[in-house]
């Protein structure tokens, strides 16, 4: 890998057939659907040499190409159900890059259903990536939890409430100040950092020595509320657009 001209593919991936909000990667904020929101995003970041959309769809594919993105492929829909795995359809997406005869240094992992992204954080956090600390299997963006996941309750199987981890009934110690118990953090889709050797190497897609990207805290498009919420934040908050499509 050459440090001054990485090959850097963002990756991003649009499954049709989604359960919780039908044709959710074409639903509409302020305009743009969500795959044009994280296709502009990584056109907008000036590390990424190439963005490329994986989709089972001919629907997504033409909307994905109108944003400005390639779709050099259609993902078979073996590998798009609800049960398929990322690491499924980041294999199917390298054995394209090795079958044009060059792999990517980095794929940059993009979820549309997490809209709100500042391409200058991504740049940052694509230089990080790409002066790699040895063993470093992978780099994932979180986001700190507003209260800790040790705060949080399981319910036993007698029906009763358990702290969760220690599965302790004793509910008291769960109500002490959150200073007192260990910061946790939430994936949230940001931007995870890949690096196809280890891919290759062990078919693992994070492995076992991953570092955080700690991103402020972002919605993640999972149902109605959630899109009602972002179209809420970008009302009162039109940076967030700007930074990405521009005035």
């Amino acid at each position: 890998m050459s440090l001054n001209n990485p090959y850097v593919v963002a990756l991003i991936p649009a499954r049709s057939g989604s359960k919780g909000v039908r044709n959710k990667n074409l639903r509409v904020l302020q305009k743009k659907s969500l795959l044009d929101w994280s296709i502009r995003a990584a056109r907008e970041t000036q590390g990424i040499s190439r963005v490329v959309v994986s989709t089972n769809s001919s629907e997504f594919a033409s909307a994905a190409k109108k944003a400005g993105a390639e779709v050099p492929f259609l993902r078979p829909e073996l590998i798009s159900q609800d049960n398929s795995t990322d690491l499924e359809f980041v294999m199917h997406a390298l054995d394209f890059f090795y079958s044009e005869g060059q792999i990517p240094d980095l794929i940059i992992h993009l979820r549309p259903t997490t809209p709100f992204r500042d391409p200058k954080i991504m740049d940052q956090a694509i230089t990080d990536g790409l002066i790699r600390r040895v063993g470093v299997t992978s780099m994932r963006s979180v986001h700190e939890m507003s209260e800790s996941a040790y705060k949080s309750f399981e319910i036993s199987n007698s029906g009763n409430l358990v702290s969760a981890f220690s599965r302790v009934s004793e509910l008291d110690p769960a109500n002490e100040g959150r200073q007192t118990f260990p910061k946790t953090y939430s994936p949230n889709g940001y931007i995870d950092l890949l690096f196809p050797d280890l891919i290759l190497d062990s078919g693992l897609l994070h492995g076992n020595n991953v570092l955080p990207i700690i991103t402020e805290n972002t919605i993640e498009i999972d149902g109605e509320t959630d899109l009602s919420m972002a179209q809420a934040l970008l009302s009162t908050n039109p940076e967030i657009y700007v930074r990405v499509f521009g005035d």
